[in-house]
C-alpha cells in the first residue's frame, strides 16, 4: 500500500520541483541576457554572478530532465506490473475453469488455451507451438484420434451453432463444443466434457418412458393437468379409450376445449376441491356426459408440488362407475333370480333355527319330504310335522350335526306320497359371529334313480356290454379268488384264452351287426359248454375261461367241448354261419402262481396254437416263455424308441414311369420308419411295425412319422411329394383329420404335396366311419392313395365309394412281370381299372428295367423300387430334392 501511495503522491512532487527549477534558470538567463545586450561578444566582461546564475540555471535544467526521465521510469514499471498481476489472475482463473478454452485472434493464431483444454484432449503445452493456427490444432487433435469424424468447416459450423457441437471421443467421453467469433476478428471456443449430463439425460429419458408405458398398461383412467393454465399434459390409453380422444389431441388443452360444458364445470369444480384440500388429495364421484351418454366416474385427485411447497400440476385417476352403481339394482335382480332358483332346484332344501329347532326356510322340492304345503312350515318344528318316531329320529340326528359342526352325510330311505324313496341328506352348520351354530341347513336329494343306474354300471364295469359275460377285469378277480382258494391245497386248474376264428370274414361278408350276433351266440354256447365255470370275454374275438379237476386233462377236455359246440353251425337273421376257434392253455399252478401271469401264459400258447394252425390247442411249454419275453422286451424298448430318439426316416423315390432309369423323372418320396436299436442294432420293420400295430404304439409312433416327414419334406428347395403310411388304428383311435391339419399348419407343408397311403384295413373296420374321415382328409387338399392293392380283399365296392388319387399295385405283381402271364394281366387291369376311375396308378418293387418297360408300355403313371434307389436318409438325395448338384441315377440291385 506504501508503494501504491508512493506512486500517487510522486508525480505531482516532481512536477513542482520542476516549475521551481525553471523559474530559477530563467532569472540568471535574463540577467546574463541583458548583460549580453551591453556587451556582446566581450565574455571576460561578463559578471561573475551571471556566469554562477547560469551554471546554476544548466543545472536546474538538468535536474528537470533527470526528474522528468526519472518519473517516466517509474510509470513504466508500475504499469508492467500491474499488467503482470493481470495477466496472472486472469490465467490462474481460465486455468481453473472446468471448460477448455481456446482464444485466437483476428489472423487465427492461437493466443491462449488453458489447462483444462490440454487435459481433455490428452495434450500438453509442448504440442502448443508458437502461432499456430486453429485449422492446425484441429488438424493436431485429429491425428491424435479426439476430433471426431468432423471436416474442419463442418467442425467450425456446426459448433457456431446454437447448440454447439458434440463430440465422441474414443473412450466414450462427450465433449460440447460452442465457438464464438469476437467483435475485434478473434474467436473463442469453450470445451465441456457432458459425459456425465448425456448419461443422466438418457437414464432420464428411459425412467419416463418406463414411467409412461407403466401409466399406459394402468386399467384405470390416468391423466396429468399444469396447474398453471389448467391444460393436460398427459393421457394414458384408459383415458383416451374413456373419453374417444388421442393423447395427443388432449395434451395441451384444458376441460373447456375437451369436454361438453357440464362435464368441464364438474371437472374444473373437483379439480379446485382438490387445491382447497389440507393434505392435497380430493376423492369425488359425478356424472359426466360421453358421446351424448351420462358416465358416473370415481376420482382421486392429487396435487404435487414443487421445491417451493407451490402446486406444479394435478395428477388425476378415475375409473367408470357407471355399471358398479347399477349393482344394487342387479343384486336385487340377482335375489329374486337365485329365491327362483333355490325354490326350484330338483333338491329338497330345509333351513331350521339352531336355538329352538324351528324351520325358517324350504323350497318346494322339500314338500315331498315334509308332506305338506311349505308355507305351512314356517315356524314349526320337527315335532309338529312328522310322527313321534320319525321326528325322535330327525331330531337326533340335527343334534349329532350340531355337535359336530360339520357335515354329515347319509343315506336312509323316506315314505313318500311315492311310496319308498331313498334319499341322500347332508347337514351343514352355519355359525354366527360368535363361532356359534346358528342355522342348520338339510338337503335331501333323492337318489333311488342314480344307485339304481350306479348299479347297472357297475355291473357294466366288470361285464362286456355284447355279451353280459365278465370282461378281463372280472376274469382276473375270478382268478384271484380261485388261486387263493387252491394255493397251499394242491389243487389245480386251468385257465383257457379262446380265440374266435372267422369273425373278422364274417363282419366283411355279412356286416358288424351279425358279426356281434355271432359273438352273442358263441358266448351261450361257451357259458352251456363250461356248465358253471367262469366263461368271460377278454376282447374283440378273445374269450377266457376257468376250469378246475385234474389238469392238463380237464383243461384239454374242455377245449375239445367248446371247440366242438362253436364249429356247429350258426343260424343267424336266417342265415348258416360258420366259425372256429384256437385254444391256449395254461395250468395253475406249474404255469403261474398269479392271475397276470396264468393269463399271459395262456395267451402264449394262444399264440402259439395261432402259429401252427387255426382249430388248434396249445399247451403251454416254458420255452415259449423267451418268444413271448422278447416281444415284451421289444414292446418296451419300442414305447421307448420315440422318446429316445431311436427312431428314424428313410426316404424311397417315385418316378414317373419311363422307359429306362434315365426317363423316368423323379416325383417325390415315400418315407418310411426305421429303427436303431441301442443294443439289437438295426430293426426290420417286418419286426416291430406287427408289434406296434398290436399295442396301439403305432398311433404315437404314426404321428412321429407324419410330423418328421412333413417337417422334412417343407425343407426341400424343390416340391415334391412325400407319401405317408397312415394305420387303421390312426383312424380307429383319436382325431387324424385335426392331426394332419395342425401338423399341415405346424411345418408349413403345402396340402397338395402330402400324400396318405392307406389299406382297405381303414373300411374293413367301420366302413362308414372311415369313409368320412378320407373324404374329411381329402378336403384338406391332401393326397389319398390305396395302398397295398391286390393283397387282400381288395373290394371294387372300396374304389366307388370314395374317390382315391392313386391305387398302388402290390410289390406281388410286379416281382412276377415276365414270368408269370397272370401277373402281367392282373397289373394291365388293375391300371385300365385306375384310368377308367381317374386314378393314378403307381407301382411298388421295380427292380428290374424290363418291369419298369413293361409298365411304362402299359401306361402306369408311376413307379417305385430298388430300381431307382433304396429306402435311405435324405442327404443320400440331396441332389434329387434340389439341395445339391443333381445326380444321376444308377441301377441299384440289392
Amino acid at each position: 500500500m506504501a508503494e501504491k501511495n508512493w506512486h500517487v503522491g510522486g508525480t505531482p512532487l516532481i512536477a513542482v520541483q520542476a516549475v521551481v527549477c525553471l523559474a530559477g534558470a530563467v532569472t540568471p538567463a535574463r540577467a546574463f541576457a541583458l548583460s549580453d545586450s551591453s556587451a556582446p561578444g566581450d565574455l571576460t566582461k561578463l559578471d561573475p554572478n551571471v556566469v554562477w546564475e547560469a551554471l546554476i540555471a544548466v543545472i536546474v535544467v538538468c535536474s528537470f530532465l533527470a526528474a522528468i526521465a526519472l518519473w517516466i521510469h517509474s510509470s513504466l514499471r508500475q504499469t508492467r506490473r500491474l499488467q503482470l498481476r493481470r495477466n496472472a489472475f486472469i490465467s490462474s482463473a481460465m486455468n481453473n475453469l472446468n471448460q477448455g478454452v481456446v482464444m485466437t485472434d483476428a489472423q487465427s493464431r492461437v493466443i491462449f488455451c488453458n489447462d483444462r483444454y490440454l487435459e481433455i484432449y490428452g495434450l500438453s503445452r509442448s504440442d502448443i507451438r508458437a502461432s499456430m493456427n486453429g485449422r492446425e490444432l484441429l488438424e493436431l487433435r485429429r491425428r491424435r484420434g479426439v476430433l471426431g469424424g468432423a471436416s474442419n468447416d463442418e467442425f467450425y459450423e456446426n459448433a457456431a451453432s446454437p447448440n454447439g457441437l458434440i463430440t465422441e471421443l474414443p473412450d466414450g467421453r462427450a465433449i460440447l463444443v460452442k465457438f464464438f467469433v469476437l467483435p475485434n476478428g478473434g474467436s473463442v471456443a469453450t470445451h465441456l466434457d457432458v459425459s456425465e449430463q448425456r448419461k443422466l439425460s438418457r437414464q432420464l429419458a428411459s425412467t419416463k418412458q418406463f414411467l409412461e408405458s407403466v401409466l399406459d398398461h394402468v386399467p384405470a383412467c390416468v391423466a396429468a393437468k399444469s396447474m398453471e393454465d389448467g391444460c393436460y399434459i398427459f393421457a394414458n390409453s384408459a383415458y383416451e379409450r374413456f373419453w374417444g380422444l388421442s393423447r395427443d389431441f388432449a395434451v395441451g388443452r384444458n376441460a373447456r376445449e375437451l369436454f361438453a360444458p357440464g362435464s368441464a364445470s364438474s371437472i374444473e369444480a373437483a379439480d379446485q376441491a382438490a387445491l382447497n384440500s389440507p393434505d392435497g388429495q380430493y376423492r369425488n364421484e359425478f356424472e359426466v356426459d360421453r358421446a351424448g351418454a351420462r358416465r358416473m366416474v370415481a376420482s382421486i385427485r392429487i396435487v404435487v408440488r414443487n421445491e417451493s411447497n407451490k402446486p406444479e400440476f394435478l395428477l388425476i385417476v378415475f375409473e367408470d362407475i357407471t355399471d358398479r352403481r347399477s349393482l344394487s339394482q342387479e343384486l336385487e335382480s340377482t335375489k329374486k333370480f337365485l329365491e327362483l332358483v333355490v325354490d326350484n332346484i330338483p333338491v329338497a332344501l330345509i333351513v331350521e333355527q339352531v336355538k329352538d329347532g324351528r324351520y325358517l326356510l324350504a323350497n318346494r322340492s322339500a314338500e315331498t319330504i315334509l308332506n305338506r304345503r311349505r308355507e305351512e312350515t314356517t315356524g314349526l318344528t320337527a315335532s309338529d310335522i312328522f310322527n313321534p318316531k320319525e321326528a325322535r329320529l330327525i331330531i337326533a340326528r340335527d343334534e349329532a350335526a350340531i355337535k359336530k359342526r360339520g357335515m354329515i352325510t347319509e343315506e336312509h330311505p323316506i315314505s313318500t306320497k311315492d311310496g319308498l324313496r331313498l334319499f341322500l341328506t347332508r347337514r351343514a352348520i352355519v355359525l354366527n359371529d360368535a363361532g356359534e351354530p346358528q342355522y342348520l341347513i338339510k338337503t335331501h336329494e333323492d337318489v333311488t334313480d342314480r344307485r339304481q343306474t350306479e348299479s347297472r354300471m357297475a355291473h357294466m364295469a366288470y361285464h362286456d356290454g355284447l355279451t353280459d359275460l365278465p370282461n378281463r377285469a372280472a376274469f382276473l378277480q375270478a382268478l384271484t379268488q380261485m388261486i387263493e382258494a387252491c394255493e397251499g391245497t394242491g389243487e389245480e386248474f386251468a385257465v383257457l384264452c379262446v380265440d374266435l376264428d372267422g369273425l373278422k370274414e364274417v363282419n366283411d361278408v355279412f356286416g358288424h351287426a351279425l358279426g356281434d350276433k355271432l359273438l352273442i351266440e358263441v358266448a351261450h354256447r361257451l357259458q352251456d359248454s363250461a356248465r358253471g365255470g367262469v366263461v368271460a370275454r377278454l376282447s374283440g374275438d378273445e374269450f377266457g375261461l376257468i376250469i378246475d379237476g385234474k389238469q392238463p386233462e380237464a383243461g384239454l377236455a374242455l377245449a375239445r367241448q367248446i371247440g366242438e359246440a362253436v364249429a356247429r353251425e350258426f343260424q343267424i337273421d336266417g342265415r348258416p354261419v360258420r366259425a372256429g376257434i384256437t385254444t391256449g392253455m395254461s395250468v395253475f399252478p406249474h404255469n403261474g402262481t398269479d392271475g397276470a401271469s396264468l393269463l399271459a401264459n395262456a395267451g402264449a400258447a394262444l399264440f402259439r396254437a395261432k402259429q401252427k394252425s387255426r382249430g388248434t390247442i396249445s399247451l403251454y411249454q416254458p420255452e415259449m416263455d423267451q418268444q413271448i419275453r422278447d416281444r415284451r422286451v421289444l414292446h418296451q424298448d419300442l414305447s421307448m424308441a420315440v422318446k429316445n430318439g431311436e427312431l428314424s426316416l428313410a426316404f424311397q423315390p417315385q418316378g414317373a414311369a419311363g422307359h429306362s432309369v434315365a426317363e423316368s423323372e423323379i416325383i417325390g418320396f415315400e418315407a418310411l420308419a426305421r429303427w436303431q436299436h441301442p443294443v439289437r442294432g438295426q430293426v426290420s420293420p417286418a419286426e416291430f411295425i406287427p408289434i406296434a400295430e398290436e399295442s396301439g404304439l403305432i398311433v404315437e409312433m404314426g404321428e412321429w412319422i407324419l410330423r418328421e416327414a412333413c417337417r422334412e419334406a417343407a425343407s426341400w428347395p424343390k416340391p415334391l411329394q412325400v407319401a405317408v403310411n397312415l394305420s387303421p388304428a390312426q383312424f380307429m383311435h383319436g382325431d387324424v383329420v385335426g392331426l394332419v391339419h395342425s401338423i399341415l399348419i405346424e411345418t408349413g407343408l403345402a396340402p397338395g404335396r402330402l400324400e396318405l397311403e392307406i389299406t382297405e384295413g381303414v373300411l374293413i373296420e367301420d366302413f362308414d366311419r372311415g369313409l368320412a374321415l378320407l373324404r374329411r382328409l381329402k378336403a384338406l387338399g391332401v393326397r389319398i392313395s390305396m395302398d397295398d392293392f391286390g393283397s387282400g380283399y381288395s373290394s371294387l365296392s372300396y374304389l366307388q365309394a370314395f374317390p382315391f388319387d392313386k391305387i398302388k399295385i402290390d410289390r406281388a405283381f410286379i416281382i412276377n412281370l415276365g414270368r408269370n402271364p397272370q401277373s402281367a394281366a392282373i397289373v394291365r387291369a388293375v391300371i385300365d381299372l385306375g384310368h377308367g376311375l381317374d386314378m393314378s396308378i403307381i407301382a411298388e418293387g421295380v427292380e428290374t428295367v424290363d418291369q419298369l418297360a413293361f409298365l411304362a408300355k402299359e401306361g402306369c403313371d408311376g413307379v417305385q423300387g430298388y430300381l431307382l434307389g433304396k429306402p435311405l436318409p435324405i442327404g443320400k438325395y440331396a441332389g434329387l430334392v434340389g439341395r445339391a448338384e443333381a445326380m444321376e441315377l444308377a441301377l441299384k440291385t440289392g
